[in-house]
């Protein structure tokens, strides 16, 4: 991995003058930026994370050691051997792997798997023989669409993925809350977040009366009944389900089958705190798996066009508010390790699942880049 100069690493995102060329700047750093959390005292520095020169003390024996592992879409571009070659060469120790959905199932089978159980378990083999544990199945998609043909899609995949699930003894599966239109009449989601004026909250409260609680309730009940316990869903823009307080509120609903898939990145820009946010579900139990993502902010754009402004690739950095980043580029390897010490503290019992949606360290250089920061911080609160 190539050592960025010392120089090319700020602390803090006021060490980048407005006046330098983004895109200049991020072709001589790779893109290694800081930023603060707006709204909040944690301050992004941008150094190169490394571990100790010393280690510090050894932690309380409650502190385990979570794996590291990765989503496989990230991978796309590979059969499931040379995959899973290029995952044990990073020393990561779990996956993530998509069964359809936003994801695909480019490495997952699902139809063949779960209508032949020999092919089920050949396939779990080809992980364990590598030492790598199949910790999630994910089917991230939209069962409560407003266009039945679209809801049923996912639907499906998602009670196949159950029976996988079931099959192979895999104890979560990741996904979306969804988004249903706003009244009967819609063929498109309606995302509302603000109610107001009146027909909004009208609109908003007819979604989980009538949509929203009743799906999750029957997916509940289906996946109870074949030993799934964890749907961890993901608090995501566009789905009812985006920051803890709607997860909650829809665990309340339906019972304790709902946890969360806790990725940082889409909570960074909504101005929480991420460590409160693990303390927040962790005391609850609610955390069933977690998206390794970080989140860069661009100031001089956040503080003229605010939070809804996101980048998706670099075409848009100029005008950015934020983008996703690699682990450790957007936030410092120090909050990192706090975020780390929350989860261990709280007793989370998932994975650290790298997703890398970086538009500048882009595919497998930003999960190597972000396995890279994980593992440091990890050892250095284990004291290895």
């Amino acid at each position: 991995m190539r050592v960025l100069p010392k120089d090319l690493l700020p602390q803090d995102s006021s060490a980048i003058s407005s006046s330098i060329d983004r895109r200049q700047f991020l072709a001589t750093s790779g893109g290694l930026l800081a930023a603060a959390v707006p709204g909040n005292s944690l301050t992004a520095g941008a150094t190169e994370p490394r571990t100790a020169s010393a280690p510090g003390p050894r932690p309380a024996g409650n502190q385990r050691k979570i794996p590291i592992g990765v989503f496989d879409p990230v991978y796309e571009h590979l059969a499931l051997d040379a995959m899973l070659d290029k995952v044990t060469a990073l020393g990561l120790e779990a996956m993530e792997i998509g069964t359809g959905g936003y994801p695909n199932n480019i490495h997952c089978p699902l139809d063949d798997l779960i209508a032949d159980r020999s092919k089920a378990k050949a396939w779990m083999k080809k992980f364990e023989d590598r030492g790598i544990r199949v910790a999630t199945l994910s089917c991230h998609g939209n069962p409560i669409h407003p266009d039945a043909s679209i809801a049923k899609k996912d639907i499906d995949t998602f009670r196949k993925t159950v029976l996988l699930a079931e099959m192979l003894d895999v104890r979560v599966i990741v996904g979306f809350s969804g988004c249903p239109g706003g009244t009967p009449q819609d063929t498109q989601p309606n995302w509302i977040t603000y109610r107001w004026p009146p027909e909004y909250a009208r609109m908003q409260d007819w979604q989980w009366k009538e949509k929203v609680v009743p799906y999750w309730k029957e997916a509940a009940k289906y996946a109870r009944e074949h030993g799934v316990r964890r749907l961890a869903l993901e608090m995501h823009p566009n789905f009812v389900v985006y920051n803890p307080r709607t997860l909650v509120k829809l665990r309340e609903a339906v019972g304790e089958e709902i946890g969360a898939n806790n990725d940082l990145s889409h909570l960074f820009w909504q101005g929480c705190d991420p460590v409160e946010v693990i303390r927040f579900l962790g005391k609850q139990g609610a955390i069933y798996h977690a998206h390794m993502k970080d989140t860069v902010f661009f100031p001089e754009n956040l503080n003229q066009y605010g939070v809804l402004n996101f980048a998706f690739t670099t075409s848009d950095l100029d005008s950015a508010s934020e983008t996703f980043r690699a682990v450790g580029y957007g936030h410092s390897a120090s909050l990192w390790k706090s975020i780390i010490k929350a989860y261990m503290e709280v007793g989370y019992e998932g994975i650290l699942s790298i997703e890398n949606e970086d538009p500048i360290l882009s595919g497998e250089v930003g999960v190597e880049r972000a396995a890279y920061v994980l593992k440091n911080v990890r050892s250095e609160i284990l004291g290895a």
